[in-house]
């Protein structure tokens, strides 16, 4: 008869599962530096893939932010390849996808070790987020504290929910999404650009100062009458 395992080595689990999500950051970080990821090879897969090129397009733009590729890269790569609207919309897609696998593995690797170890702060600011509705994570999603996919994976070290995390994940991507991918459509067919292009430097900044305006009025404590 084997005995159960002993308390400390399922309390080093938890570390040893986030050890391995530091790593596996570290990893992706390093390969960005060492073999970035050539995408002139992908219009030529494109084509070879014909009525399944938009299914790749998704599946590939979703690995890629994994691995921490720059988001702006990918949308205007897909925006030259499938035109302002379907660079967007494939964009949108792979940034959904890549959200919901980048939480899963951050929570399942990361959570753990976080939850206990908050004090102070840090506790309030993890209670923060557990609490977090579609409206704080738009914020975070655009305020230029990282990248797509590490934001993900940082979300996922978190008490969030998943529901609001994901549908402010893809409401914070629209702009930008929309804007970069007319930027690589116009790359390819000079002259094509359209009022798309200016959505990052608009709207997007528009509705990132709105939306911290509202988000510390709403935090400040109300005083009753004197």
């Amino acid at each position: 008869m084997t005995s159960p395992p002993s308390p400390a080595r399922w309390h080093r689990r938890p570390v040893l599962r986030f050890t391995i999500l530091v790593g596996l950051l570290c990893a992706c970080g390093l390969l960005l530096l060492v073999a970035p990821p050539d995408l002139r090879a992908i219009p030529d897969m494109v084509d070879r893939l014909g009525p399944f090129a938009p299914l790749a397009a998704v599946g590939v733009g979703a690995a890629l932010l994994i691995v921490l590729v720059p988001r702006t890269l990918i949308t205007v790569a897909w925006g030259a390849l499938f035109g302002p609207l379907g660079g967007a919309g494939y964009t949108l897609a792979a940034a959904l996808l890549a959200a919901l696998l980048g939480f899963a593995v951050g929570r399942w690797l990361g959570r753990d070790f976080v939850a206990a170890r908050v004090r102070g702060r840090l506790a309030r600011l993890d209670g923060w987020f557990s609490r977090q509705s579609l409206l704080g994570v738009i914020t975070v999603r655009l305020l230029p504290i990282g990248g797509f996919g590490l934001v993900s994976y940082g979300y996922g070290t978190t008490g969030a929910r998943l529901l609001p995390y994901l549908a402010g994940s893809v409401i914070a991507s629209i702009p930008s999404a929309f804007g970069y991918a007319a930027i690589g459509s116009a790359v390819v067919s000079p002259g094509s650009i359209n009022w798309f292009a200016v959505a990052p430097a608009t709207f997007g900044l528009f509705a990132t100062a709105v939306i911290i305006w509202r988000w510390r009025r709403s935090s400040r404590p109300t005083t009753g009458p004197a």
